[in-house]
């Protein structure tokens, strides 16, 4: 075969792997229905508000969903500043859930499984380590919520309204409404149209991860290989500026995150090569908060907003300049990849875990 006509292939993949990964965020939705609207009510404590903007991420698959409403309930008045800021760090820990579960497709073959799981667990553990160090910072201190309410005053009546439609998501979301339009002749029911949307979105995942890794092995020469993986290690800003750059135009980090993974399994990138791209996903993914706050037109709105972005750029100036502290979000999502490679039932319990039952306690003890 020629290798343009692997290439078309590879594309073609890759837009069923993304209708895929659309139809099990919907399932995902389907099946919890509308649990995570109550969520946001009467939440006080910082650690469940941490919690509930994990899981509420976790229920509606896609952190920008949970920060524009938590921009839009800022600005409404109907929730405190206070419980946003860790609401808005929790959301950034969720939405790592949808490139996790996308390495589980790897599962069968061990050694692209640890590469995939390993690409996928360190943003949960960079995400993690951040708020573990920010989030006491700006209890303490104000450290994001004080400098973005004076930005905001700042620029307060200086913005509009704005909304970017993406023409990939677009044509993601049109793909994905047909196979859904189908489903729908099947069953009426919401519930049970959500799990058949999970059960064909993850089917269409393991399916096209699968030949798109296989294609990519036959397709990508090691010359290029080494040239690509050359150039993103001369400098880890040019990995996160693609990375933002990515996640702007889709708007959204899980597609820019979830795309890695089958680069990393099949060898063309490594993970710390990855690695700068994912955070620069973080920063990119924040332009759909800063979009509803001018939309919202309010100082609060917009100072929660500019709290999501100076929390994922604090979180890059803290852990990523220094070698011996970048990598321990990559050592430790190793360490656990290794074990989850022989023992897979590790990494269903760690997903199921970190990012349902954990939040979920710590939602009923606080």
């Amino acid at each position: 075969m020629p290798p343009w006509a692997r290439l078309l292939i590879v594309v073609g993949l890759l837009y069923m792997f993304l209708i895929g990964v659309r139809l099990l965020e919907g399932g995902i939705k389907g099946v919890t229905g509308g649990a995570s609207e109550s969520l946001f009510e009467g939440i006080t404590n910082p650690l469940a508000a941490l919690a509930v903007g994990v899981l509420a991420t976790v229920l509606v698959q896609s952190s920008s969903v949970t920060t524009a409403t938590i921009v839009a309930l800022v600005a409404a008045g109907s929730l405190p500043m206070e419980a946003a800021v860790p609401m808005i760090m929790g959301a950034n820990i969720g939405t790592t859930v949808t490139n996790t579960l996308v390495s589980l497709g790897h599962a069968r073959r061990s050694d692209e499984f640890r590469l995939a799981f390993t690409a996928a667990t360190m943003h949960d553990f960079f995400n993690v380590l951040a708020v573990a160090i920010i989030l006491p910072l700006e209890l303490a201190f104000g450290i994001l919520s004080k400098p973005a309410a004076a930005i905001a005053e700042a620029f307060a009546g200086e913005v509009g309204g704005g909304k970017f439609n993406s023409p990939i998501k677009g044509a993601v979301k049109w793909g994905a409404g047909h196979i859904e339009s189908v489903l729908e002749l099947i069953t009426d029911n919401e519930k049970a149209l959500g799990v058949l949307l999970l059960i064909v979105g993850l089917a269409i995942i393991f399916f096209t991860l699968m030949l798109i890794t296989k294609n990519m092995k036959v397709l990508i020469a090691a010359r290029i290989e080494r040239s690509l993986n050359a150039a993103l290690a001369k400098s880890g800003v040019i990995g996160m500026t693609v990375g933002m750059l990515i996640t702007m135009a889709v708007q959204s980090s899980s597609i820019t995150t979830s795309i890695l993974i089958p680069l990393v399994a099949s060898g063309l990138l490594l993970v710390r090569n990855a690695y700068p791209i994912t955070l620069g996903a973080n920063v990119g993914t924040t332009i759909t908060a800063l979009l509803a706050a001018f939309a919202a037109g309010t100082v609060s709105g917009l100072t929660i907003a500019l709290v999501h972005l100076l929390f994922n750029l604090l979180g890059i100036l803290i852990l990523y300049p220094i070698p011996k502290i970048r990598v321990i979000p990559i050592t430790l999502a190793d360490g656990l990849a290794r074990i989850a490679m022989n023992k897979k039932w590790v990494a269903v319990v760690y997903v199921a875990g970190a990012f349902v039952a954990l939040p979920i306690l710590i939602i009923l003890i606080t």
